[in-house]
């Protein structure tokens, strides 16, 4: 059995030691948390040792989620690493495309499987729709969530548009050539809501936003392509295609036909799990390797940046940060 230990059991790694102890062939060693009242809550629940020290859990595993706030992400990836340990650690990959290409030549001198959490990949919706894909033009994508305490540390690009931005340039086999992009703080000190114009080299043209102060949960994405209108529900896991058809002879017509795909529903976190004990154990490429994860840290980072740069040409503040002026 594939020994797995989870460090971090807050509002993510929880659920990644709630699958983990369901998986056959799998055994679940122990938790840990800096926060010993929820690390023990945690190990209790799941009849395992809890420990505060991730060191201390290090040797009584083979692989380890990774499920702690993003700027210790290098630093504990990296150290498990070393150590000959498999790693996924949750999205993004790292705070800088430095420390992401530390991560990344760490897992390789050793042998091991560095998988990054874009659970998205996972969803059974988005799987559905790669049957239909036929070069699409045309993206409108909504990542909407109620505000809360969790993932402050980060800005909403690299917590939430991220997602989004790995699944758009996984569906669109094209260079990025430019991005535009706005947002600003509204709750906290970094970037709340965000808007992002993002063209590809093919003429593909996509119009992202993502807010973590939404009054309701929204997780869509719709496209276009030839003769074909797409919407995607990554929470409902549906998909809906109207796709334009010749007119027939009774009628001339066009006629718009609607369908349904068929979805194998399942939990999107637990399919990202199962393909990180495959790649272990065979040693295969997990389908969000390192380097995947670091393009998408990257293409969010350029959102950012754009972002920065737009509020400096407007005037909004004085230079490239997001602090208004006095």
């Amino acid at each position: 059995m594939l020994k797995v230990g989870v460090i971090g059991v807050g509002f993510l790694g929880r659920h990644h030691a709630r699958i983990y102890s369901s998986l056959p062939n799998v055994q679940l060693v122990g938790v840990c948390d800096s926060n010993p009242a929820q690390g023990q809550v945690i190990a209790q629940e799941y009849n395992v040792p809890f420990y505060s020290d991730y060191q201390a859990l290090c040797d009584q595993a083979d692989a380890f989620s990774v499920a702690v706030p993003t700027i210790d992400h290098c630093r504990i990836a990296c150290d498990l690493l070393a150590r000959g340990k498999s790693v996924l650690v949750e999205k993004p990959i790292s705070v800088t495309l430095a420390e992401a290409d530390e991560m990344i030549a760490t897992a390789q001198a050793n042998g091991c499987v560095l998988q990054v959490g874009h659970l998205e990949r996972y969803n059974p919706a988005v799987k559905a729709a790669r049957t239909i894909l036929n070069h699409p033009r045309f993206f409108e994508i909504h990542r909407m969530s109620i505000f809360t305490m969790r993932s402050l540390d980060i800005d909403v690009v690299t917590d939430l548009m991220i997602h989004d931005l790995d699944i758009l340039t996984s569906l669109v086999q094209a260079p990025v050539a430019s991005i535009q992009a706005v947002g600003i703080p509204i709750l906290s000190s970094k970037i709340d809501i965000a808007n992002a114009r993002v063209e590809f080299a093919n003429g593909c043209v996509a119009n992202l936003t993502a807010s973590r102060i939404s009054s309701e949960k929204i997780r869509k994405i719709r496209f276009f392509q030839p003769h074909d209108y797409v919407s995607i529900d990554y929470t409902e896991q549906r998909v809906g295609v109207w796709s334009l058809r010749p007119p027939n002879v009774a009628d001339a017509r066009p006629q718009i036909a609607e369908q349904f795909l068929e979805v194998v529903k399942d939990e999107p976190l637990k399919l990202q799990l199962m393909d990180f004990v495959r790649s272990v154990e065979t040693g295969e490429t997990p389908e969000v390797d390192g380097p995947t994860g670091r393009y998408a840290l990257e293409l969010a980072l350029r959102v950012v940046s754009e972002i920065k740069a737009h509020a400096v040409r407007s005037g909004l503040v004085k230079e490239p940060g997001l602090r208004t002026e006095d």
